[in-house]
C-alpha cells in the first residue's frame, strides 16, 4: 500500500484542505533523524525540563506518554514538550478510568467493569468525557483507551475489571459509548488489545499470549468490536502481543506453527484482518514493546524494524532507547522497513496530529489555572460517586445478615486480604484504612485479624471466635496489575488460618473491591459483594450499602459464580 492510500480526507482523519498541506510538507520536511524519531512513542516518569529537553533533541519522538504525575507537573512537562519539537507531539496517558491516569488528582470515574455493573450506557458515555476533559485540559491528545477485551476467562490475570465484561454486545455499546465521548473532547482514542485479549488465561506482559477462538467466533464477538470501534471513527487502534492463530492460518496458508506471531509482529493480521477484512485506516501503535509477549518472539534487533514494517505505524516505548532506536535505523537502511512502508507509517502519524489540531501551533489549552480547576473537580466527582452507587452489587445474600447495624454486630473481626504492590499499583489507595474508620464512625468495634500460633491439636479454641466476634468481615483488594500470572487468594498460615473457617456460626460478609470472581476460593460465604474498585468513592458508597442506608443495585457483568453450582448454596 502506497502512502498515496492513505485517504487524508477520509475516515478516520477528515482533514481539510489545510491539514492535508500541513501534513504533505511536513512530510517531505523532515530529516532522517526525524523520521526515525517520529515512529516511537516513548514514556517519560517525569516533567522535568532539561530530561524531556534532552529527550526531544536526542530521538525527536513522536509521541510520549505520562504516568500519572500531579497536575501542575504534567502541565509543565507538555509545555516543555512543545517548546522543544518541532514537529507537534502526541501526548498519551492511560485514561481507562478517568483523568487518574494522567494526574494523581484526577477523577477515578470508575473502572471499565464497575461503569458496565451500573447497567446504564450513558456511565461509559460519562467516563469517556471525564477522561477526555480532564486530559485535554492538561495537554493530553491521545487516550490509550478503551479496553474492549472480553473476559471470558475468568482466570485471565490482567483482563477483569478493565473490561466491560464478558458479554461481546455490552463491551461494544460501552466502547462506542467511551470512543465518541472521549474523541468529542478533542483526543484520539485507542482501543486496545487487538486482536483481543481475554481468550487466555496468561499475561501478555509475560508470555506471547493467544486468542484461540475460531474465525467465526472471533468475527463474532472481537471482531464486531473492533467494527463499532471503526465505525465510530477511533482514530488509532493499540496492536498487541496476543496471537490469532485461526486468523493467520486462513490468511497465510500452510503457515508453520513457529511463524504464527502476534499482531504486533503479524503482516497478516495487521493488514489482512484489521485493515483489509474490517477495513480500518487510521493509526495503529505496538502495546509497550517492553513486554515479553513481544521480546521473547525474535531478536530485539529483528523485532523492532519488524513492527513497523508488519503494518504497525508507530512503536511503544523501548527496551534500551538509543539501541532501539539504532535498530530501527538500520531497519530501515536495510530496507526490513520499505521507503513505501516507512512513507505510509508517517503520513498516519502526522494525519493523525493534523487531526487533532496540532498542526494550528500544538492546539490550544486551557490556561493553567483554569486546566487545574478542571481536575478533579466536583461535577466530576458527583459522577463518580454516581458510577459506584450504581454499580456495587450484591451478588449473593444468603444469611439475612444484611444490613449491618453496630447493636447486632458490634464486634467486627476484619480480615484484610491484599496481595503484593505491583510496580505500577496505584489502585489501594488504603481502602482497609479507609473502610475501618468507616465502620468505627459508625459505632462497630474492628479487630483486624492476626494468624493464631499453633497447628493440629493446639489451635486456638473455636470459641475465641465464635463467642468473641459478632460479624466476619472480609475485604479482599486484589488487583490485576502488570506481570502477574494468578489473582488468587494467598491464604496465611498456618493451614489456611484466614479462610471463612466459621461462617456458619458467625455472620460473615466477603466484600471483593477488585477482582469479582472470589466465589472460586470462598463458595460458601452466605454473603458475597462485588465492588469492582477500591476507590475512596467506592468504599464509602460500599458502606453506605452495607448499612442499608442505601440498595444494592448492581448487575454483575461477568459470572461471579465462575460456573460454580457450589458457590451459589
Amino acid at each position: 500500500m502506497a502512502a498515496s492510500s492513505v485517504d487524508l480526507q477520509g475516515a478516520p482523519f477528515l482533514l481539510d484542505e489545510e491539514g492535508v498541506g500541513w501534513v504533505e510538507a511536513m512530510l517531505a520536511s523532515m530529516t532522517d533523524d526525524e523520521k526515525v524519531g517520529q515512529l516511537f512513542t516513548l514514556i517519560s516518569y517525569t516533567a522535568d525540563d532539561a530530561a524531556l529537553t534532552d529527550l526531544v533533541h536526542r530521538v525527536k519522538p513522536g509521541g510520549i506518554m505520562f504516568r500519572p504525575l500531579p497536575a501542575r507537573s504534567v502541565l509543565e512537562g507538555v509545555a516543555v514538550l512543545r517548546r522543544a519539537s518541532r514537529i507537534p507531539v502526541l501526548i498519551a496517558a492511560n485514561l481507562e478510568k478517568g483523568g487518574d491516569g494522567i494526574a494523581v488528582e484526577g477523577t477515578n470515574v470508575g473502572t471499565p467493569m464497575q461503569v458496565a455493573a451500573t447497567g446504564r450506557p450513558e456511565a461509559a458515555r460519562w467516563l469517556g468525557s471525564v477522561a477526555g476533559r480532564e486530559g485535554a485540559a492538561l495537554g493530553v491528545n491521545w487516550a490509550f483507551a478503551p479496553v474492549v477485551d472480553v473476559d471470558l476467562n475468568f482466570r485471565n490475570p490482567i483482563t477483569n475489571t478493565r473490561t466491560f465484561g464478558a458479554d461481546p454486545d455490552t463491551v461494544r455499546r460501552l466502547s462506542v459509548e467511551y470512543i465518541r465521548a472521549l474523541q468529542a473532547e478533542g483526543l484520539a482514542a485507542a482501543p486496545k488489545h487487538f486482536p483481543g485479549d481475554g481468550v487466555d488465561e496468561r499475561d501478555q506482559h509475560l508470555v506471547t499470549s493467544s486468542n484461540d477462538l475460531s474465525c467465526e467466533a472471533w468475527d463474532s464477538t472481537f471482531g464486531e468490536i473492533y467494527r463499532a470501534c471503526i465505525e465510530a471513527g477511533t482514530k488509532s487502534l493499540m496492536a498487541c502481543h496476543i496471537m490469532q492463530p485461526a486468523w493467520s492460518r486462513r490468511l497465510r496458508p500452510g503457515i508453520a506453527d513457529e511463524d504464527i506471531l502476534p499482531a504486533s509482529l503479524s503482516h497478516e493480521l495487521i493488514n489482512g484482518l484489521l485493515r483489509e477484512h474490517l477495513g480500518f485506516r487510521g493509526l495503529v501503535v505496538t502495546d509497550a514493546s517492553t513486554m515479553a509477549g513481544m521480546v521473547a518472539t525474535m531478536p530485539r534487533a529483528a523485532q523492532v524494524p519488524r513492527a513497523i514494517a508488519a503494518g504497525c505505524d508507530m512503536f511503544l516505548f523501548t527496551r534500551n532507547l538509543d539501541e532501539d532506536v539504532e535498530y530501527m535505523r538500520r531497519g530501515i537502511a536495510d530496507g526490513v522497513v520499505t521507503a513505501e512502508r516507512l512513507e505510509e507509517a508517517l503520513t498516519r502519524i502526522l494525519a493523525l496530529k493534523a487531526s487533532l489540531g496540532l498542526h494550528k501551533n500544538g492546539r490550544s489549552t486551557t490556561a493553567r489555572e483554569a486546566a487545574l480547576e478542571v481536575i478533579g473537580n466536583p461535577a466530576h466527582r458527583a459522577i463518580s460517586r454516581d458510577v459506584a452507587r450504581a454499580s456495587i452489587t450484591l451478588v449473593k445474600d444468603r444469611g439475612s445478615i444484611l444490613p449491618l447495624d453496630p447493636r447486632r454486630h458490634r464486634r467486627v473481626l476484619l480480615h484484610d486480604l491484599h496481595g503484593g504492590e505491583g510496580f505500577f499499583d496505584t489502585s489501594d489507595q488504603g481502602a482497609d484504612r479507609l473502610l475501618e474508620e468507616l465502620l468505627c464512625a459508625e459505632g462497630f468495634a474492628v479487630t483486624r485479624f492476626v494468624p493464631p500460633a499453633g497447628m493440629e491439636g493446639d489451635a486456638s479454641p473455636t470459641t475465641d471466635t465464635t463467642e468473641c466476634v459478632d460479624l466476619i468481615l472480609y475485604l479482599a483488594r486484589l488487583a490485576t496489575r502488570s506481570n502477574q500470572t494468578t489473582v488468587r487468594i494467598e491464604w496465611a498460615q498456618p493451614m489456611g488460618a484466614n479462610v471463612p473457617l466459621f461462617s456458619t456460626s458467625v455472620p460473615t460478609v466477603f466484600v471483593s473491591v477488585e477482582n469479582p470472581y472470589h466465589l472460586l476460593d470462598v463458595p460458601r460465604v452466605p454473603v458475597y459483594i462485588n465492588a469492582y474498585n477500591a476507590s475512596e468513592t467506592t468504599i464509602r458508597e460500599l458502606v453506605e450499602k452495607l448499612l442499608g442506608r442505601s440498595p444494592f443495585t448492581g448487575s454483575s457483568p461477568v459470572d461471579a459464580f465462575c460456573g460454580r453450582w457450589d458457590a451459589q448454596v
